[in-house]
């Protein structure tokens, strides 16, 4: 019995560290197009094949479009917003090159809690 208990727990705890993962604040400040931001910024084209570690992060094929809303800036400058067809989430800026820019002059604002939640249709998704 202790040993079916004790496996029990370390269930547990592994799934509340992969929670917290999924959840962790990947930086305080990004930077939009506009304060809200709401307006694409960029188009563009995935250069390699990408899969995230998580829900929050948007797989893609090279070639695939990718429309860009923010970027994450000071601390984790290397992971940008976008969308492609529904889906949306965090990519790495190094998997991409512009292909087209519609907002060049760009706003820094903070990031909110939600901002790194897994989005799934039209509900977010609390791990």
């Amino acid at each position: 019995m202790p040993r079916i208990l004790d496996q029990r727990i370390l269930l547990l705890v592994i799934s509340f560290l992969t929670s917290l993962q999924s959840t962790k604040v990947l930086s305080e400040w990004k930077k939009c197009g506009d304060r809200e931001c709401e307006t694409a910024m960029s188009r563009v084209q995935a250069t390699t094949d990408f899969l995230g570690p998580d829900c929050r992060y948007l797989n893609f094929k090279t070639g695939e479009e990718i429309m860009v809303y923010s970027k994450l800036s000071r601390k984790n400058e290397n992971l940008w917003t976008g969308s492609k067809g529904k889906d949306f989430g965090y990519f790495p800026k190094d998997a991409v090159k512009v292909e087209e820019v519609f907002i060049a002059e760009e706003v820094e604002v903070l990031t909110k809690e939600t901002d790194f939640l897994c989005l799934h249709g039209d509900k977010y998704i609390f791990e």
